[in-house]
């Protein structure tokens, strides 16, 4: 798989709905039409797998690449963001605590939501289990920002910080060469694919 590459794609802007699970918020007009310019992208020519999280924001952006790459996109269970039910809906100054505190405190949950040591954990075994399944081509994978940055920071060989984290509102990526799982570079905007 010379030069093959895997691309982690964090699903862009959501409509937030503090009524409706996190998980099953949709993405919304504006990360929908950063999904559909993607598909224009020559860079993703090569892609012969698309893998998302089950999440729907992610099985949304997933299906519109999909459909535009003729690829008939997986869903993962396991490639969720951090498990934050324990707190569920938080406003947008609260949530950017927890989310500090997240990746300050790796080893421990911060009330109750998954501790960054085990998501991180869990990104990196199932991105290894995509990965031992995949046959050729490039691998573009839908997640989520957090994971995403666990996920860096593992095949980057460095700490986890925040400060390795996307720019916000997502729709960010990053690029790991795969036959030897280096990180090409940092989060970029989609727009740079």
């Amino acid at each position: 798989m010379t030069g093959a590459v895997l691309r982690y794609l964090t699903h862009p802007q959501v409509n937030v709905d503090p009524n409706v699970p996190v998980p099953e918020w949709g993405l919304s007009d504006v990360g929908a039409e950063r999904v559909h310019k993607l598909c224009n992208s020559a860079t993703l020519t090569k892609t012969t797998r698309v893998v998302s999280s089950a999440e729907t924001k992610t099985t949304e952006a997933a299906e519109i690449l999909g459909n535009s790459l003729g690829i008939k996109p997986e869903a993962r269970e396991k490639m969720h963001e951090n498990d934050r039910t324990s707190t569920g809906f938080l406003e947008s100054a609260a949530f950017e605590d927890m989310a500090d505190r997240f990746f300050a405190n790796p080893d421990i949950t911060v009330e109750g939501w998954e501790s960054a040591s085990a998501a991180q954990a869990r990104i990196v075994g199932e991105v290894q289990a995509v990965l031992a399944s995949h046959k050729e081509g490039d691998l573009l994978l839908i997640g989520h920002g957090a994971v995403g940055t666990l996920l860096y920071c593992h095949f980057s060989g460095i700490p986890i910080d925040r400060k390795h984290d996307q720019t916000g509102g997502g729709g960010n990526f990053i690029t790991i060469e795969i036959a030897s799982l280096k990180v090409q570079h940092g989060w970029r905007p989609m727009e740079e694919m």
